[in-house]
């Protein structure tokens, strides 16, 4: 698998899923999208992105940077630890995850917002943008 694709060997049904799954964003993804899209913070940012045997809720290629937002569903022991499973394979990719909740979303987007700002200027600017 290139690892210089950005859909690191995402299958067919990856991309269907993905597809699905841009249709149908909850509510914080897309008051968090509104403030990713367009070049807003210097990069691009995709909404419910393949990266191999996933989609992820928002990938910039440039900064190798996936942020998952998380609901009630991610608080139960089980999903915790899946959601700790598929974080650590995306990040033997050499992808950095980071993860917000949907309540941080909605009451501190302005954090949110500075913390994501931050990760990607420190990861553009020690070079782990793809050639």
């Amino acid at each position: 698998m290139s690892k210089l694709s950005m859909f690191y060997g995402a299958d067919v049904m990856v991309f269907e899923n993905a597809k699905k799954l841009r249709e149908n964003m909850t509510g914080a993804e897309r008051k968090l999208f509104e403030q990713l899209s367009k070049n807003k913070l210097g990069v691009r940012f995709r909404a419910q992105h393949p990266i191999w045997l996933y989609v992820v809720d928002f990938y910039c290629h440039r900064a190798k940077l996936v942020i998952e937002i998380d609901g009630d569903i991610h608080f139960n022991e089980e999903a915790q630890k899946a959601d700790d499973e598929r974080a650590k394979a995306i990040e033997d990719l050499g992808l950095k995850v980071i993860r917000f909740t949907n309540e941080e979303v909605f009451k501190n987007l302005e954090e949110v917002i500075a913390e994501i700002t931050k990760l990607v200027n420190e990861r553009v600017s020690t070079g782990l943008s793809p050639l």
